[in-house]
């Protein structure tokens, strides 16, 4: 009994030493480091301000809020407003042209950076190749407000540049800006032009870190640009699409609401208006703080609910996934 009492003792001494060293290393790793710690402060800062903090305001989804009440005098009602949210007509269309929108945002706009920075990757003339990421990078740096005033000037059936092409060669013109048939088309088109640019970066600096040598291996045995881009390069660059594509997924419901907004207009509401923008009408117009808070929380929700789904079915197919 007193042999494995000394056992015992000599464990849990070896046990606290063990994680004495263990702190000791961290804090020399920190230490270290401290140069990195000081650069990544700032952004820490600014997700606990800016991110983490205001979600305790989301109490008040489920509180008839009243601002001059404040949170602690305000009513809890419970399920009140979620019950609203998914009982109310609205709700159908909202859920409609979000994920319509969204559908087009990952079948169509999704693969196009992946294509244009395959395609920037097979230019051998740098000058060329420097002359085109600049070009197509501008427009990211732009405001919605200039990309859908530029669009305005070209796509207006009052002297807009392309009606009155079409007006020259005897077709009618169009009303792009206020078609229902036609928001969505010129929706994605604008976030194309503005965004597919600047969606290369990543994927070319992923391009970059590819082997020299598995090109001279493919090469070696016979195999031309196209096959040596389909099966060394994509391959080499999968665990970045997966993960972009993870977090793209977890927008779903999140398509922004600065774009959508000036883009609507009375006679396409039926399909322009998503969450975002009726958060904005529901909460700032009509003062409906609560139930627009709601909202906010249910896309969220919607939001962390895909990110671990995907995550896991990514893992499950032997991918690295986000965490």
């Amino acid at each position: 009994m007193e042999g494995s009492t000394v056992t015992e003792l000599v464990a849990k001494v070896d046990l606290k030493a063990k994680k004495r060293t263990e702190k000791l290393q961290k804090w020399q790793g920190i230490k270290r480091n401290k140069l990195l710690y000081l650069m990544v402060l700032p952004g820490f800062i600014y997700f606990v301000i800016f991110k983490y903090l205001p979600m305790g305001g989301l109490v008040i989804s489920f509180q008839d809020y009243q601002p001059f009440l404040g949170i602690a005098g305000s009513e809890f009602v419970g399920f009140k407003h979620f019950i609203r949210l998914f009982s109310e007509p609205t709700f159908v269309m909202l859920l409609r042209n979000t994920l319509i929108l969204f559908a087009m945002n990952i079948l169509i706009f999704f693969p196009l950076p992946i294509i244009l920075s395959l395609m920037l990757n097979e230019v051998r003339h740098r000058f060329f190749k420097n002359a085109i990421q600049t070009i197509i990078y501008i427009p990211h740096f732009m405001s919605w407000v200039i990309i859908v005033s530029i669009s305005y000037v070209f796509l207006t059936v009052d002297g807009g540049v392309l009606n009155e092409m079409l007006s020259s060669i005897g077709l009618p013109k169009i009303s792009f800006l206020t078609s229902p048939e036609w928001l969505r088309t010129v929706y994605i088109m604008q976030i194309i032009w503005k965004e597919l640019g600047w969606s290369t970066i990543i994927y070319l600096a992923a391009i970059t870190v590819v082997d020299p040598q598995l090109y001279e291996a493919a090469e070696m045995d016979g195999a031309g640009r196209l096959r040596k881009t389909w099966h060394v390069t994509l391959p080499a660059i999968r665990p970045v699409i997966i993960t972009l594509l993870i977090l793209k997924i977890g927008s779903t419901l999140d398509l922004g609401f600065e774009h959508m907004y000036l883009l609507l207009n009375s006679l396409n509401r039926e399909v322009a208006e998503i969450f975002d923008t009726y958060i904005y009408t529901a909460g700032l117009k009509n003062g409906q703080l609560s139930f627009s808070t709601t909202v906010g929380l249910f896309k969220g929700l919607v939001g962390l609910i895909l990110v671990i789904g995907s995550n896991k079915l990514a893992k499950k197919f032997g991918e690295d996934g986000v965490y």
